[in-house]
């Protein structure tokens, strides 16, 4: 069996998913794991699926069709990954927006070790009128390189200097 990962973007409309399942589906694929949204009208979706090796070339060919109704796919073969004993934490963000927010808490992120497993950010308006929020959460794996606590007091660090506040929870 092979696992490919997918990728999909073009402009929103009916079927978009639809189409892809079905694809998938007549090529004996099974639909894994998948994340989709919509972004300034827009739909992006990554979708990883499972193939037998023999059928994964004619299920590429059938998803660059879907070109013809806007939609551009990419296929990256990947593997399995083995887990270690990993620390797995939460990290929560809500502050005022303003740009570089991601850029620092990521790069303290990645100047420690730590992998993001998964990041949702969006803007809200805040309460009483009083511009927007940003909020963000994120599902990050610590590895040998680093501690808990090494990550909780950069985050710390840079919390004040963002204006946010930064919550970190441990949920392995």
């Amino acid at each position: 069996m092979a696992q490919l990962l997918l990728t999909a973007v073009g402009a929103d409309r009916p079927g978009i998913v639809s189409s892809v399942a079905a694809k998938v589906a007549e090529h004996g694929g099974n639909w894994l794991e998948s994340r989709m949204a919509l972004l300034a009208g827009a739909f992006a979706g990554i979708i990883l699926v499972d193939i037998p090796e023999e059928r994964a070339p004619g299920l590429r060919e059938s998803l660059l069709s879907l070109k013809a109704e806007g939609l551009a796919i990419t296929v990256t073969p990947t593997a399995p990954v083995k887990s270690h004993d990993q620390t797995v934490l939460s990290v929560r963000l809500i502050g005022h927006d303003h740009p570089g927010i991601v850029s620092q808490v990521t790069g303290a992120m990645a100047r420690l070790g730590v992998t993001i497993d998964d990041l949702d950010t969006e803007l809200r308006d805040a309460p009483m009128g009083d511009g927007v929020l940003f909020e963000a959460e994120a599902r990050v794996r610590i590895t040998t390189a680093t501690t808990q606590d090494d990550l909780r007091e950069a985050l710390e660090s840079i919390a004040g200097e963002l204006m946010v506040d930064i919550d970190l929870v441990d949920v392995s």
